[in-house]
């Protein structure tokens, strides 16, 4: 979530570093609006004309690709004016309206796979984008867990080669497969602690991409606090991908 400008630009800048030090493509990824937060009284972050400033200054600023998630489809036409790839959000996977929108703009998109739904449906998924008139290259399917009970997710390692036979580019969701959905009442709980381990079984099992949300200071982030990885272990991190990712 943007929690401010100022703190977009650090991490943008820092994460921009590390990863043109190890030649990893990168795409920086933050909400306007946390739309479905397990309370009212959640933070959302600055709305969607403030947030969409912020995102072109810091699109410019260091400079880097952005992608953020869009919550209705009358938004997508205002936001593919500033993002670079287009997120549909989990909970709204299979919103036809949304692709039908998205197909117009010529842009990437990103689609979290629902935690309701198994990778087999994302076909159908990525067939209404493509059907109305986008591009199959421009599909980015995200796996972000599957809902097998209460309170947790379960990530499914054959959704890897699922979607990577469906023709379509896979990309692991480290930091929300680790949620625990309302775990502590009025906010999600998690376990960072399996976020290197699933990272790396991701790669090795040939994930095209990691999503992995970062922040300063963990204990202090406004949203997803039991998940965000620290930024000052992500380099570390990183070479460790890195290194699995050349040996295969």
């Amino acid at each position: 979530m943007l929690e401010s400008e100022e703190m977009g630009l650090e991490v943008a800048r820092q994460v921009k570093e590390m990863t043109k030090k190890h030649e990893v493509f990168y795409v920086f990824k933050s909400s306007f609006d946390k739309a479905n937060r397990s309370s009212v009284f959640s933070e959302r972050g600055p709305g969607l004309e403030k947030g969409l400033q912020w995102l072109a200054n810091i699109k410019k600023s260091v400079p880097i690709p952005i992608l953020s998630d869009v919550h209705t489809p009358a938004m997508v036409e205002q936001c593919a004016e500033i993002l670079d790839v287009i997120q549909i959000p989990a909970f709204l996977a299979r919103q036809t309206d949304f692709y039908l929108e998205a197909a117009k703009t010529g842009k990437v998109i990103n689609i979290k796979k629902g935690q309701f739904m198994s990778p087999y449906e994302m076909e159908n998924v990525a067939n209404k984008f493509v059907q109305s008139g986008g591009k199959q290259e421009n599909v980015l399917i995200t796996e972000r867990g599957t809902f097998f009970g209460y309170g947790n997710l379960v990530v499914d390692f054959r959704s890897v080669k699922i979607i990577r036979d469906l023709g379509l580019r896979y990309v692991y969701d480290a930091t929300h497969s680790l949620q625990l959905p309302a775990a502590r009442g009025d906010r999600s709980g998690g376990s960072r602690e399996f976020l290197e381990t699933l990272c790396l079984a991701q790669v090795a099992a040939g994930a095209d991409g990691l999503f992995i949300e970062t922040h300063p200071d963990v204990a202090r982030a406004l949203s997803d606090k039991e998940t965000q990885y620290p930024l000052s272990d992500l380099a570390s991190l990183l070479s460790r991908v890195v290194r699995l990712k050349n040996s295969l």
